[in-house]
């Protein structure tokens, strides 16, 4: 099993989002090479946090769990959609996407600055500087970290 970290902003797609559509739901719209060949590592049963981020207060707010493996992603093949690539017109199989299903909602945000502050956490991808990865390995050590801090008021 792997262990993930899905970055989303609230306002185009939420943890809420997911919970109330009650099915798993595809991870679409990456358009980073390096994000997308982490896509394609995902197996089912994969792990993965929940990111909130481009928000007030950018946080992990729950878990999703991988039930599909990586497929093409169709919405790089919709004119109408704002993820849309004419590159896939070539190669359909250009980019790709999975399908996560909800987990768990952490009764409280597990916050960036809170994240920042965890010496466990210091050589986390997620908070090197520059990254802006949509999608990001976790190790099994900063899994359980931060577990123990969503789980710790």
């Amino acid at each position: 099993m792997a262990y993930w970290l899905f970055k989303s902003e609230p306002s185009s797609f939420s943890l809420e989002e997911l919970m109330a559509r009650g099915r798993p739901e595809p991870w679409s719209g990456v358009r980073n090479f390096q994000a997308r060949n982490f896509l394609r590592a995902m197996e089912p049963g994969d792990l993965g946090f929940f990111y909130h981020s481009s928000c007030a207060q950018p946080a992990i707010v729950g878990e999703v769990e991988v039930v599909r493996a990586y497929y093409p992603d169709d919405t790089a093949l919709d004119p109408n959609d704002h993820h849309y690539d004419p590159r896939a017109l070539a190669n359909p199989a250009l980019w790709s996407m999975v399908d996560v299903a909800f987990r768990e909602r952490y009764p409280a945000p597990v916050t960036l600055a809170r994240l920042k502050a965890c010496p466990a956490l210091a050589g986390m991808r997620l908070l090197a500087r520059g990254n802006r990865l949509s999608v990001l390995p976790v190790t099994e050590d900063e899994w359980r970290v931060i577990q123990g801090l969503a789980r710790t008021p």
